[in-house]
């Protein structure tokens, strides 16, 4: 079993203090997966995925909602 595999099945996946989990998918090809998460707080992320960066490759990309989005847009853009 993948090292991976072992850890999520021993419950430590558990998003840390300071960090949701608001869902986690996983691809129906076992190839990899999903997570989505909140938190203000990016140097709990950043370890978070530190941790499992041995056993997972991993992309960790902000967002923000159309209500933060359409501002910023509209200066930029003129509207």
């Amino acid at each position: 079993m993948p090292e991976a595999a072992r850890r999520f099945l021993a419950g430590k996946a558990a998003a840390p203090a300071g960090v949701t989990l608001l869902g986690r998918w996983h691809k129906a090809d076992l190839s990899g997966g999903y997570s989505l998460y909140e938190t203000n707080d990016a140097a709990a992320i950043y370890a978070y995925a530190a941790e499992w960066a041995p056993y997972l490759e991993t992309h960790t990309t902000p967002v923000v909602e159309d209500a933060d989005a359409g501002p910023i847009l509209a200066r930029l853009y003129g509207q």
